[in-house]
């Protein structure tokens, strides 16, 4: 059985698709500049988030210069109704510090007056700007035929069939404005950017399973699956080496505790009562006091010597 081509695969999505979503149409009055700011916070939401935050942007902010030199924190504050907020601001910072050292000044209006393959070069050398970014740029300022893609309609476009493996890591979706009109670029863009943005969302939910089944029901095993956690490593057991560091470390642990002077706890005072000297007793009259018998006084006198 042959294998459906990729223009008849990329039909049989739109046909889906249309059935989910309506087109949302595009700003007219902005210039190239604000649809490039507003295109790096369309990438992975939807219209409504993005035109929220591109009006406090506008509103909220003295100019996009304020915005540029804004801290990342205070941006991701004002993205958060965003899909993924530190990533939509640092794109929004990036693309701006670009723009001012490039041109200072937040005017882009000459690439109009360009060529449109050789303005849409330029919109790609500016940091923070990515395929999406540039292809919606050229789409919606420029007049080209060029149809945004984001991360979501990748793994769309990858789980169908469309692109190959090769093809979803380089970001691309070959064919895809040959099989598109350009007169239905923007219509088809915006419907596939909402099909984008609910994959991308939650790309394991009932509701991504439910479209993508719907678009080719033999896609059961290619859809996106969640990793399963990572084992927790064993913990090392000891070898001979590290046996005998631990020997040692066990005997120095001993011979410090051996070594080291015992504290002992003072001793209570002993409750026993002191000992008194026996008092002597009173003799009777006529005893005797004594036992020791007394010394003969010597004699004091002088012996006379005899004459001779």
């Amino acid at each position: 059985m042959a294998t459906p081509s990729r223009a008849s695969l990329i039909n049989r999505l739109l046909k889906v698709v249309r059935k989910h979503y309506k087109p949302v149409p595009v700003a007219k009055d902005r210039m190239l500049f604000e649809h490039l700011m507003f295109a790096c916070l369309l990438e992975n939401s939807s219209h409504e988030s993005a035109e929220q935050v591109f009006s406090t942007f506008k509103t909220a902010y003295f100019d996009w210069n304020e915005v540029r030199v804004s801290t990342l924190r205070e941006l991701t504050e004002v993205t958060k109704p965003l899909v993924d907020p530190p990533q939509a601001a640092a794109r929004l910072k990036q693309t701006l510090h670009s723009v001012f050292e490039g041109v200072y000044q937040f005017d882009l209006e000459t690439l109009k007056k360009q060529n449109i393959g050789q303005s849409a070069k330029q919109l790609q050398k500016l940091k923070g700007s990515t395929r999406f970014v540039v292809a919606f740029v050229t789409q919606t300022a420029l007049g080209g035929h060029a149809i945004p893609v984001n991360n979501g309609l990748l793994i769309a476009m990858h789980v169908v069939g469309v692109i190959s493996d090769n093809e979803l890591r380089a970001g691309t979706v070959p064919g895809l404005e040959r099989v598109v009109s350009k007169t239905k670029g923007i219509e088809v863009g915006s419907l596939l950017h909402q099909l984008g943005v609910e994959i991308g969302r939650n790309p394991y939910g009932p509701n991504a399973r439910k479209l993508l089944l719907e678009i080719d029901p033999k896609c059961k095993d290619r859809l996106p699956k969640r990793k399963p956690p990572a084992p927790r490593a064993a913990p090392p057991q000891p070898t001979a080496a590290t046996a005998k560091v631990a020997v040692k470390d066990d005997k120095k642990k001993a011979g410090a505790k051996a070594a080291a002077p015992t504290s002992r706890k003072p001793s209570a005072p002993s409750k026993r009562k002191p000992t008194t000297k026996p008092t002597k007793r009173p003799t009777k009259a006529g005893a005797k006091t004594s036992t020791k018998k007394k010394k003969k006084p010597t004699s004091t006198k002088l012996t006379k010597r005899k004459p001779k």
